[in-house]
């Protein structure tokens, strides 16, 4: 099976459109794990999501990482393998079917991993970071603000690669965590209707506390 390097790719668009799929598929990235463990996880039932593992496998987004004996019978426990990268060129050709299920299966995880975390106390820490903002952009502005965008990844890429570093000279250092990052820059809809883009914004944003 090759492997999908394309959101458009017609297996991609099948595979994502299942909230089930795009929840087993997430939980993979995370972590190998068996339709057992993964049904367990879901509170769904084996056949239902034995069935969605077999189609996420046939579609070439897991693989089967290894097999182990259970009490006699062979339990298979899989990963999900890389997701399709998309440049900004990728993005503004792609149909709009597909990114419509892109952008769905993406806010999908992002709602169900805020709320869990929140709920687990996983915004208490004083650094956490939580803003929302609204800003009156030309065509220049936009593309400044995406440049900035893709910047923070990067830098945030750095970050990660330093810390798996010091991680590995120390696996049992204290204050290791996985963190959520989540960034959009979108062209946004008023919750109030439509306004005339010639009036200045009324900028808002909303903060948790920061690092001071």
């Amino acid at each position: 099976m090759t492997a999908i390097t394309s959101i458009e790719d017609p297996r991609y668009v099948k595979a994502m459109s299942h909230p089930l799929r795009v929840r087993i598929m997430a939980m993979l990235e995370e972590r190998p794990a068996s339709p057992v463990e993964l049904a367990r996880w879901l509170d769904a039932s084996l056949g239902t999501v034995a069935y969605h593992v077999r189609t996420l496998e046939r579609l070439g987004l897991i693989e089967l990482e290894q097999e182990t004996r259970v009490r006699g019978a062979i339990r298979h426990h899989y990963r999900a393998r890389p997701r399709p990268t998309v440049s900004d060129e990728a993005w503004e050709q792609a149909q709009p079917i597909t990114r419509q299920v892109a952008i769905g299966s993406s806010m999908q995880l992002i709602n169900e991993q805020v709320r869990m975390s929140a709920a687990a106390g996983g915004f208490d820490r004083p650094e956490t970071h939580l803003a929302r903002t609204r800003l009156r952009l030309d065509r220049e502005g936009w593309r400044e603000a995406a440049r900035a965008y893709r910047e923070l990844l990067e830098h945030l890429e750095r970050i990660e690669r330093d810390a798996l570093e010091r991680i590995a000279r120390d696996p049992h250092a204290e204050g290791i965590v996985d963190a959520g990052v989540v960034t959009m820059l979108f062209e946004a809809a008023n919750l109030s209707g439509p306004v005339d883009p010639r009036q200045p914004a009324d900028r808002r944003a909303e903060h948790a506390p920061e690092t001071p």
